[in-house]
């Protein structure tokens, strides 16, 4: 679609089925989103009910969603990286190491705010 094209609903209820379209595909096929898709569903609502106040809710609850956006670009980085170089490649595998990495990280940040958050409480 040109960006010029106005947006409204029907381009709005598009990228809603083509988000869910990703989503079923990661769920379908990545292990990894899945173990971490329990995991928030498991969490994210402890995270609301730890939570004191707003911003401590926001903390628990969105470093959780971080993580699966970061599987979500790091899974299609992986597809894009095999379909277009199928073989063993230093570029390929530098890049599919640097989405781990980076889904690594958020992850800490998960162990961080939650340890920073109830940390205090339960000491």
């Amino acid at each position: 679609m040109p960006s010029n094209e106005p947006r409204g609903p029907r381009q709005i209820a598009r990228a809603a089925i083509w988000s869910y379209q990703g989503l079923r595909a990661a769920w379908t096929h990545e292990a990894s989103f899945r173990l971490e898709g329990w995991l928030f569903v498991i969490f994210f609502p402890l995270g609301l009910w730890l939570g004191q106040g707003g911003m401590e809710k926001a903390v628990l609850c969105g470093s959780l969603v971080l993580v699966l956006s970061a599987e979500l670009l790091n899974s299609a980085v992986e597809a894009v990286v095999d379909k277009v170089s199928p073989e063993f490649h230093e570029l390929a595998g530098r890049a599919k190491d640097m989405g781990s990495a980076a889904v690594f990280l958020l992850m800490l940040n998960v162990m961080l705010c939650w340890g920073l958050v109830l940390w205090p409480r339960f000491s």
